[in-house]
């Protein structure tokens, strides 16, 4: 079982942000001497919060980090994977070979629409981009003609410190798109929120799909995106936490949702899809997924105008009241 820390750098734009990159790295430090195994970031553009790009930060971060692994959780696959390939690359360098490259679709119409891209078409130039980023990444021409991009006789300038590659993860939804990540990446990213009947159900599908095409599920890792808030007891926790997290959840109507939407999901989500409760509540949740086969838990433990304290204690509790519980439990 692995344990990683969602970083969520997102700010308001009145907040000092160099106040707030001295807490990413406090967080970084707490995280690799706690034996934490990752730091994944996240990637917007035109947000109505100060967003830190996740490319340049990542790199900062890399000298805090000891031997966790570092990636993103996801980056929007919106350049051209020569970009992305050779980026991403120069990042598994630049942290010796611990990149995980974690890529989704994107859903933001006004990214979408800034940057002159097709949003009907982001699944299709997701799944082609991984395509030739694997390519890229042998360091031989490539030589690929699809429905988005066309490149001929042409080789990466850099390529990555793992060998083969590192690991592509993709974040996709429903039975088809979670199939689909099975035959071209290597891992599938659950949300933080989905329920977790709905979570466990779609792992059984992305290892379905690996066995028909002839992939040994054992070899694969199964991270889980959560959202974490560990109190003294279950019922404290839901006090302290639920005002920021509604709140977390309300920015979604900027982006197209209905506010009326989280509001009614809200109540049902903090049961069925958070971790949020007492060590032993956390501990017996992220037990019952590790059951359901998922092995590499990312926890965003920071939402929206919550004290940076209250973020650290969770992280705190995680590494010294949750972790230690799990010790010993058979990874499925």
């Amino acid at each position: 079982m692995k344990f990683g820390i969602h970083l969520n750098h997102e700010y308001e734009k009145s907040d000092d942000l160099g106040d707030r990159i001295d807490q990413l790295i406090r967080i970084c430090n707490t995280a690799r001497d706690l034996g934490l195994d990752s730091i994944v970031g996240m990637h917007h553009y035109l947000s109505s919060l100060a967003t830190l790009q996740p490319l340049p930060l990542l790199a900062r971060l890399i000298p805090e980090t000891g031997d966790m692994r570092i990636g993103m959780g996801v980056y929007l696959a919106y350049e051209h994977p020569v970009i992305l390939a050779e980026n991403f690359a120069t990042l598994d360098q630049l942290s010796g070979g611990r990149l995980i490259l974690g890529l989704g679709a994107g859903y933001r119409e006004n990214e979408f629409n800034a940057l002159g891209l097709d949003r009907a078409t982001r699944v299709s130039r997701m799944f082609e981009a991984v395509e030739l980023i694997k390519a890229f990444w042998t360091g031989e021409p490539v030589d690929f003609h699809g429905r988005h991009f066309s490149v001929s006789g042409e080789a990466a300038s850099i390529v990555p410190a793992q060998q083969p590659r590192p690991p592509i993860w993709l974040g996709a939804n429903g039975e088809k798109g979670v199939r689909r990540v099975a035959r071209h990446a290597d891992s599938w990213i659950a949300p933080p929120n989905v329920k977790t009947r709905w979570a466990n159900g779609h792992l059984g599908f992305f290892k379905d799909e690996l066995e028909r095409v002839g992939v040994d599920p054992a070899t694969r890792e199964y991270p889980l995106i959560r959202e974490l808030y560990i109190g003294d007891s279950d019922v404290t926790a839901a006090a302290e936490v639920s005002d920021y997290l509604r709140e977390e959840y309300a920015m979604y109507s900027v982006y197209g949702e209905e506010v009326e939407y989280w509001r009614t999901m809200f109540p049902e989500l903090l049961e069925k899809a958070f971790v949020i409760g007492s060590p032993e509540t956390v501990a017996d949740k992220l037990a019952a997924f590790n059951d359901a086969g998922f092995d590499h838990f990312i926890f965003r433990i920071a939402w929206k105008g919550m004290p940076f304290e209250q973020s650290l204690q969770t992280l705190q509790r995680l590494g010294t009241e949750v972790m230690p519980r799990l010790q010993g439990v058979a990874t499925r």
